[in-house]
């Protein structure tokens, strides 16, 4: 018999902290579980730089804020600290006093302004008990011993997970499967420069921008993070989020609309990673937004879908060699909406399309449905200067529906392998040949999975981009039965099952008449 696996540390941490959730929604505890988190990992770095301070004998500086941001710490005021809730954890006003310390710690640190909940403690009436007991599991996160682990990172994502699972389609407004995060970064290679994104949720793409320049051996002070959230709930979470992995980025000062309220109207990001809302409604309104220039060059995105609106605004802020990977749902590849359908065709001949990628179903918390992955870039010419191949006038369609795994009865996921499989069949195709990788494989069309596709090839297919039109289907593999013997055993299958249809209609008819319903 194959040994118990041992649960996580997270996993653990969670079935404790949802034990404690009471009749508490699930939507309301994660404010009070990820702002316990972030309450403990800021309160710790806060002590490590104020041991620092008196290993110097700066004796003045201790409260100084100056003192703590230039090391990228957040300053806290005394009943702020983790020291003091827990001493004051078994207390009956308990809940006040988190809420105070919340209140303290933003107010003492501008860059945290409007990223904390308000009165959640106190509003939601949790059993004091539940919240000590909350507190303690709490207390058992390391988060200044296992840095190089990044305990508190690994706990407050997987807790956005466990969170959005929970939540179900709510859940999936601020959170984005990590594996699909994964696979954007892995294809578009954020190492340096400015990474955006317009409709951040939980901040899930900035975290694992961060993550892929550390696994690549990058520095990540080479890279800047903007982005804009709507809602504020999502807002406050990527504001935490950021915080806890010590990264430094402009949210805007508010959450706000991006389409109504650009807080990066100058932007001109390198790199764009976005899951935007699905097929959006009433977006603009009929009279709003028509001659923004933001659609410079293209028709007016329509009020009933903002999909493509989407699209023309991240266009609009990619830089001169930007690159951008976008979650959508697939009607956006061959929507047949005039307005559309133009946006499509002239970003096509604009060759901004690099690559296009069907994804399976069941990835995300808010749709069974499969999404798609689009892959645009400003400047195809920008690889040839880099020694790389000649792809203008080329897309590449990957068609990886049939890729991942089931990892409970209805998500899917996609593992490291798959992930790194499509990524390398990008990559190869987009070098191959090149003179900066001489060794490289070189890429080929695969019959059900792949294809490099031409401009005439699009045109032929109507300027459509989903990828089962190019990559074509793989022939069934012959069972060696011949066509006569399965005919044969079919038939008699057949038949059988409509006698039997037969008996039960007079089964079901004379009980009918039994009980008066019919003649």
């Amino acid at each position: 018999m194959p040994a118990k696996k041992s649960k996580s540390f997270e996993e653990t941490l969670w079935d404790t902290a949802n034990k404690l959730r009471g009749s508490v929604e699930s939507s309301e505890y994660k404010h009070v579980v990820l702002s316990l988190i972030f309450l403990k990992f800021v309160a710790n770095k806060f002590e490590q730089r104020r041991a620092e301070l008196e290993a110097e004998g700066k004796m003045d500086d201790l409260d100084m804020v100056e003192c703590y941001s230039m090391q990228n710490v957040f300053y806290l005021p005394k009943t702020s600290r983790w020291s003091y809730i827990l001493q004051h954890a078994k207390q009956r006003d308990i809940a006040l006093k988190v809420d105070a310390a919340l209140t303290a710690v933003e107010n003492s640190n501008a860059s945290l302004k409007g990223a904390l909940p308000n009165n959640y403690f106190s509003r939601l009436g949790l059993e004091s008990s539940k919240l000590a007991a909350l507190i303690d599991a709490i207390n058992n996160i390391d988060t200044v011993e296992d840095q190089a682990q990044d305990t508190v990172g690994r706990v407050y994502e997987y807790f956005l997970g466990k969170f959005a699972a929970s939540e179900s389609k709510l859940g999936g407004e601020y959170y984005t499967p990590k594996c699909v995060v994964n696979l954007i970064a892995e294809m578009i290679e954020p190492y340096r420069g400015k990474i955006y994104d317009p409709c951040c949720g939980s901040g899930g793409m900035f975290v694992q921008s961060l993550k892929f320049v550390e696994s690549h051996h990058g520095n990540t002070q080479d890279i800047s993070v903007y982005g804009q959230e709507f809602t504020a709930t999502s807002y406050k979470l990527a504001k935490m989020n950021l915080a806890v992995r010590g990264i430094s980025g402009n949210l805007g000062a508010v959450p706000a609309d991006t389409f109504f309220k650009d807080q990066h109207p100058d932007l001109k990001a390198d790199y764009i990673m976005a899951n935007p809302p699905f097929n959006l409604k009433d977006w603009r309104g009929p009279d709003q937004l028509v001659h923004d220039q933001r659609w410079n060059g293209y028709e007016t995105p329509p009020t009933g879908n903002a999909n493509y609106a989407w699209i023309l605004h991240m266009v609009s802020k990619l830089s001169d060699n930007g690159v951008a990977g976008l979650v959508l749902a697939n009607v956006s590849m061959s929507t047949n909406n005039k307005d559309e359908s133009e946006i499509r065709r002239k970003m096509i001949e604009n060759d901004l399309v690099d690559c296009m990628i069907a994804l399976p179903g069941q990835l995300f918390y808010t749709t069974q449905i499969p999404v798609c992955l689009w892959f645009l870039t400003k400047n195809k010419q920008l690889d040839i200067e880099r020694g790389y191949r000649n792809r203008q006038g080329e897309t590449l369609f990957i068609d990886a529906r049939k890729v991942g795994s089931m990892i409970d009865r209805t998500h899917k996921e996609l593992d490291a392998d798959d992930v790194a499989t499509i990524a390398k069949t990008y990559h190869t195709w987009r070098s191959a040949g090149s003179s900066d990788a001489p060794s490289s494989p070189s890429y080929k069309d695969q019959l059900g999975y792949c294809k490099s596709a031409t401009l005439e090839d699009i045109r032929s297919h109507d300027y459509a981009l989903s990828p089962g039109r190019y990559v074509g289907a793989v022939a069934l593999a012959d069972d060696g039965i011949p066509f006569e013997s399965k005919m044969t055993e079919l038939s008699a299958s057949l038949c059988a099952q409509m006698q039997e249809s037969a008996k039960l209609d007079q089964v079901i008819r004379k009980n009918l008449e039994d009980l008066g319903y019919a003649k």
